[in-house]
């Protein structure tokens, strides 16, 4: 048999195949002809999923969900309720994008369970959406078809149990798989933070001593409990209206590179320059695009931590890209993905799309650090988080703070978008300022379950 012949069966395979395994939505009448112009896949496949209304990723009887009236007696269960809304926010430059959210912000809630909880996902459309939406929580192993799309006005609940414990993401997966990317890039993704069923481990950080004029390996423990932050990291791709780019996400050409949906949201503002330069228009960093306080929920903010603290950060790769996820000015104590140790005393680790990971930290001196994508263009275009630890400025005297305080946490407070709920190893941050991506009405909604 030729090489033009054997393609020809690949592909009539292929097609049959593919037919048997998801229905009649995906159908010998979708692949037009029995040649395939490579040149022309990149689009016209991605057309033709559009032109037929998606891929229903439908495999009958190869999972079952666990059925919500089901649930076995003993097991806690978790409700995790979400809209899907479309909206405008801000970027960074002053302008606005059309935003996908859920539930009015960018990322979603983060949703925390116990490893063995069952979740309660439910997903409803308000009536004026102008798109169908899904949910795809990539902390389920069940089959794909109860990802399907929600019509606006309506809601769809599907249960699974958590039994894998890490950090897993969850994104909408557009319209039965079409226009999942301008979805999901758009801003609708988050978090599943699943906590291991008998909690963390202690961190053992390796240090040296003099002993005995000797140096020698000083081990020191510290507890499970840690201060916590979560940060997502994604791209934004788009036109000058701002507006979904399609051809700029193929071509890799990104507009702004976001932190748990902003560019450059975690660096001074008004008030830091104040504080430490005696004038609010004075800045300390380079780049300060979200300096006011006018800008209420969007105003950029810092990240506090005490020095000799364990922190403890969880990491999602949101995007296309890959993240090199470095500190400068300090070492990864241990990395652990679902609940396995992956390294221990590292300067940078590799996430690629859609993987994640738990980072472990003990800062040891005050000072300003600051987390970044170890890739330039995504410095530049905005991927720098910076952590203030202890206090490398004096203020606890210029405050006449006394007792002095172990960071400007208590006093400053830390942002509520990088904040997970409180988990069985957590530590109350002492202070929380309202900060991200909300929608005025979700900013109000948090504010009002902070108390602030």
């Amino acid at each position: 048999m030729n090489k033009r012949y054997s393609m020809i069966f690949t592909i009539a395979a292929v097609a049959a195949l593919s037919a048997t395994l998801f229905g009649s939505t995906y159908t010998q009448t979708q692949l037009a002809g029995t040649t395939l112009d490579a040149s022309k896949m990149d689009v016209d496949v991605l057309q033709a999923i559009r032109d037929m209304g998606g891929l229903e990723l439908v495999m009958p009887q190869a999972f079952a969900a666990v059925e919500c009236d089901k649930i076995e007696s003993g097991r806690n269960v978790v409700e995790f309720n979400v809209t899907g809304e479309s909206t405008e926010l801000p970027i960074m430059g002053g302008k606005t994008y059309h935003a996908m959210t859920f539930s009015g912000q960018v990322p979603g809630p983060t949703l925390r369970v116990t490893q063995g909880d069952v979740v309660m996902m439910t997903l409803t459309i308000p009536a004026d959406e102008h798109t169908p939406h899904g949910n795809d929580m990539h902390a389920s192993q069940m089959s794909a078809g109860n990802f399907g799309k929600v019509l606006p006005g309506s809601s769809k609940t599907y249960c699974y149990v958590a039994e894998v414990p890490g950090v897993y993401k969850y994104h909408c997966s557009g319209v039965d798989v079409a226009a999942m990317d301008q979805h999901v890039l758009s801003g609708m993704y988050g978090i599943t933070i699943v906590d291991p069923i008998d909690g963390y481990k202690k961190l053992m950080v390796e240090k040296t001593k003099v002993d005995g004029g000797q140096v020698v390996v000083d081990r020191q423990f510290y507890s499970p409990d840690a201060l916590e932050f979560t940060l997502q990291y994604n791209q934004l791709y788009l036109t000058d209206d701002g507006g979904y780019d399609m051809g700029k996400m193929m071509k890799h050409e990104t507009s702004q590179t976001v932190v748990n949906g902003m560019a450059l949201g975690y660096v001074p503002n008004e008030t830091h320059n104040e504080l430490i330069n005696g004038d609010k228009n004075k800045n300390i960093f380079v780049l300060q695009p979200w300096n006011s306080a006018d800008l209420k929920q969007y105003q950029s903010q810092l990240l506090f931590i005490e020095q000799g603290q364990h922190v403890r950060f969880f990491i999602e790769n949101q995007g296309n890209e890959p993240v090199y996820w470095h500190i400068v000015g300090e070492i990864i104590d241990r990395v652990t993905q679902a609940n396995r140790v992956q390294a221990q005393g590292t300067e940078t680790w590799l996430l690629g799309g859609s993987q994640n990971m738990i980072a472990d930290v003990v800062f040891d001196e005050p000072g300003v650090y600051v987390a970044v994508n170890h890739d330039y263009a995504a410095i530049f275009s905005g991927a720098a988080t910076i952590f203030v630890v202890g206090d490398p400025f004096g203020l606890n005297e210029k405050l006449a703070v006394d007792p002095p305080v172990a960071s400007y946490a208590y006093l400053l407070g830390n942002p509520s978008d990088a904040l997970p709920p409180m988990g069985m190893n957590s530590i109350a941050h002492p202070k929380v300022n309202l900060h991200g991506l909300y929608t005025d009405a979700r900013a109000a909604e948090i504010a009002a379950e902070l108390g602030i």
